[in-house]
């Protein structure tokens, strides 16, 4: 299992990307676990300056927009 936060203020660009992500995972099968951060502190802990950023797995893999769904898709393979 894959296990992704959505790091942002909970703005409608963070909601996307949870949404897509869950959404593409949904479609490919694939079991993920997803958690919303919006903590200030716990985000500049990732070292992200700009959100909408996604962490997989304790890694920062996108930062600073909607991510793209090739790239959701990457990460899920």
């Amino acid at each position: 299992m894959k296990n992704f936060k959505v790091l942002g203020s909970g703005c409608s660009k963070c909601q996307k990307t949870a949404e897509s992500i869950t959404d593409i995972a949904a479609e490919k099968g694939v079991q993920i676990e997803l958690e919303k951060v919006t903590d200030a502190e716990t985000i500049m802990g990732y070292g992200v300056m700009r959100t909408p950023a996604v962490v997989l797995d304790e890694q920062v893999v996108h930062s600073g927009s909607i991510p793209h769904r090739t790239d959701i898709e990457s990460w899920l393979n």
